[in-house]
């Protein structure tokens, strides 16, 4: 399956054959190269694979380094320190190793990368939960960032591993591409308090009609960024004294598809403009609230709105 332009494989295999840019050992964070995937690396790369690694080392847990892969068909060996020298494992440890083990890909400018499963060797950490967490660092990576990487390989040694990698990275990411694409989108909408009345907005793109102030939460924005940004790109106004007043989830309250909007009340600074997305501009007083037609489920927001000022 693909993440953008990026395949993501599961394969069985011996990880230290595979003519590939770049393979994952899961290190000790001193990078000594002893046992598991490690030994396996230094028996069939070299002894020039562990001095290299040991030079740069030791790094922090978590950290990852590369360095030459020896007599293997790979060009480099990235060391993901996935444990102290204690073999202790756990999921953050496993999450920043291979976050950082696909960052140093990309500085390498390398097309294909392939990962054990991270920890589930001397570290004993389960095979489910390692493949759930390295897809979910996967996904993050090739969704944030302009990658290079062409594949994204999981390489395990044996049948029971490379089932439980099949089943739950394909799974776990079939699911958020396709099942939690579709949505509820997350919305917000901000009714901005004035002396006279509040502000709304007239809507240039459909559905038409009057609306509060608001939009669609960008990715790694909070709510309250959101309803800040949305308020001065429609209002030109400045929010202040912000908090929340309710979540609408109704699957119906907009018909373009399924959006859940939290509104906020807020008192706000500057002087009210239309922005470039909004037709028109104007304060409604309070009691003239009613009279308008409105998008979405707005008018119900500002029946309730009005309820509770009461």
């Amino acid at each position: 399956m693909k993440i953008k332009d990026t395949e993501i494989k599961i394969i069985k295999a011996d990880i230290t054959e595979l003519e590939v840019d770049a393979i994952v050992n899961a290190a000790n964070n001193k990078l000594v190269m002893g046992g598991g995937v490690a030994g396996a690396i230094r028996k069939r790369g070299g002894k020039s694979i562990e001095d290299e690694a040991v030079k740069k080392g030791p790094i922090k847990i978590g950290e990852a380094i590369e360095t030459g892969a020896g007599s293997l068909k790979a060009k480099y060996v990235i060391h993901a320190a996935t444990m102290g020298m204690d073999f202790a494992t756990d999921e953050i440890k496993i999450r920043q190793s291979c976050a950082n083990s696909l960052k140093v890909a990309e500085k390498l400018r390398i097309k294909s990368i392939v990962f054990p499963a991270l920890g589930c060797g001397v570290g004993n950490f389960p095979l489910v939960a390692a493949a759930k967490i390295m897809s979910q660092e996967v996904l993050k990576h090739l969704r944030e960032n302009k990658s290079g990487l062409k594949e994204v390989i999981f390489c395990l040694y044996d049948d029971q591993a490379y089932q439980v990698f099949e089943k739950n990275v394909f799974g776990y990411l079939e699911y958020i591409q396709h099942k939690l694409s579709l949505g509820p989108f997350t919305t917000v909408d901000a009714i901005i308090e004035l002396a006279e009345g509040i502000i709304l907005i007239e809507r240039s793109n459909p559905p038409f009609g009057w609306a509060l102030p608001g939009g669609f939460v960008d990715y790694g924005e909070s709510l309250e960024d959101a309803v800040k940004r949305e308020a001065k790109e429609e209002t030109n106004m400045d929010l202040v004294e912000i908090h929340q007043f309710h979540t609408y989830s109704d699957p119906e309250r907009d018909p373009r598809f399924h959006t859940i909007g939290t509104v906020f009340i807020a008192k706000a600074k500057g002087s009210p403009r239309a922005g470039d997305d909004a037709q028109g501009l104007k304060i409604v007083k309070y009691e003239d609230l009613l009279k308008l037609d409105y998008a979405f489920d707005h008018k119900k927001i500002i029946q309730d709105y009005l309820q509770s000022r009461k």
